[in-house]
């Protein structure tokens, strides 16, 4: 059984960089709209976490959906030279573009995998898949038979989440499916926490007596995993408890804290800025309506600058006009509908202004800041999504 020449082009070409992948290069006098990733910050950010793990709990650091927007694989090759031990990952292609970037840490593929053809690739770029049902692990098993060739295996858990995984209670009947297929190597088993960001929770100490109680089941029947792993971020930083073998970190490793409760936890800074550049100033009358839909109107003659960056790029536009800039060091207003590709703000307060000035809209200048955090109140949603939605068409710049 071989992997067909079509599907192994799929695999391999779809990662080829092209018009939707975001660039890592030098930002251009010229450049419009870019984001900034600051390795220094975040190789702090992998260090203060580490300070928080006992010696023998190992670092993973989620890099799915390219890294939070962050650029996966030069994160990825920061966090592991920081003291990362392990990649986490959501897809087959995740994993296969941080394999032809040549990184050789273990990744684990989160989400569930099931085909032949996607079994071949595991084995080829030697990623660890998840198993999430009986069935699942029958298909990789016999598959594997198959090519006489065997693989790392992760077990996950449900233990509450209601997402991916076998019910904690049938732990056994789980793993002794596994075992039937020697060529399957079981690594790990985890699961996963679905309340743990929640201030007054209690239902993340439920999930973590049922994670015990199948830890327990396994003992019984004389069987101990390399490793056994739980927390995610809000876990990491808030309960040692739930650390385990292995800590599954994602967005405390971008420098924001999983919920505001835990912010003072531990010394976490942001880790990206996005910027634009004005593109054009003009002075406008009083009465004058701004952009589509004349959601503003002046209540008198008011300077206004446009900004090279808009809703494609991944500025919502549900922000319109609740939106603040950093200018000068100063926070100025976005005003009128945010616009495909421009926006636009009122730089009253500012002096001085000059096509080409430099706007930071999430990020620091001066005494201000803005994060992904601000953005997510407003909008009444998480800062999870709001990294996420920065589109590759503008170009990650790495500084230190």
């Amino acid at each position: 059984m071989v992997l067909s020449r079509d599907i192994e082009l799929d695999l391999e070409t779809a990662l080829i960089p092209d018009q939707s992948t975001p660039t890592q290069q030098n930002c251009s006098p010229t450049q419009r709209a870019w984001i900034e990733i600051n390795e220094t910050a975040l190789r702090q950010n992998v260090k203060a976490i580490k300070q928080s793990l006992s010696p023998q709990t190992s670092l993973m650091a989620v890099v799915k959906a390219d890294a939070y927007g962050h650029g996966a694989v030069n994160v990825a090759q920061t966090v592991l030279e920081a003291g990362g031990e392990a990649l986490a990952v959501a897809t087959l292609q995740e994993g296969i573009e941080l394999r032809q970037a040549q990184i050789q840490a273990p990744i684990l593929i989160l989400g569930a995998i099931h085909t032949v053809e996607e079994i071949q690739a595991l084995v080829k770029w030697n990623l660890e898949p998840t198993l999430c049902s009986l069935q699942q692990a029958s298909v990789f098993g016999e598959t594997l038979q198959t090519l006489q060739t065997s693989l790392p295996v992760h077990l996950k858990l449900d233990t509450g989440m209601s997402r991916l995984g076998v019910l904690w209670k049938d732990v056994v009947p789980f793993v002794r499916c596994v075992q039937k297929f020697p060529q399957l190597e079981i690594k790990s088993i985890y699961s996963h926490l679905a309340t743990a960001d929640e201030k007054n929770d209690t239902f993340m100490e439920v999930q973590r007596e049922r994670f015990e109680s199948a830890i327990a089941q396994l003992n019984s029947i004389g069987f101990t995993p390399p490793c056994f792993h739980l927390a995610n971020s809000a876990a990491t930083l808030r309960d040692p408890n739930c650390h385990y073998d292995l800590v599954r970190v994602g967005l405390a490793l971008y420098g924001l804290s999983p919920s505001p409760h835990l912010a003072s936890v531990s010394p976490l800074q942001p880790v990206l800025e996005v910027k634009a550049r004005i593109t054009q100033i003009k002075e406008l009358p009083a009465g004058a309506g701004v952009s589509y839909g004349h959601q503003f109107i002046t209540e008198k003659p008011t300077p206004i600058a446009v900004i090279g960056i808009g809703y494609a790029d991944g500025v919502p536009r549900n922000l319109s006009n609740h939106l603040e800039v950093l200018l000068h060091g100063k926070k100025v207003p976005q005003i009128g509908a945010i616009t495909m590709d421009q926006l636009m703000l009122d730089i009253s307060n500012c002096e001085q202004v000059q096509p080409g000035d430099i706007v930071t809209l999430i990020g620091k200048q001066g005494e201000h800041t803005i994060t992904a955090n601000d953005w997510a109140q407003k909008l009444g949603t998480i800062s999870w999504e709001i990294l996420c939605s920065f589109k590759h068409r503008l170009p990650r710049i790495f500084t230190t």
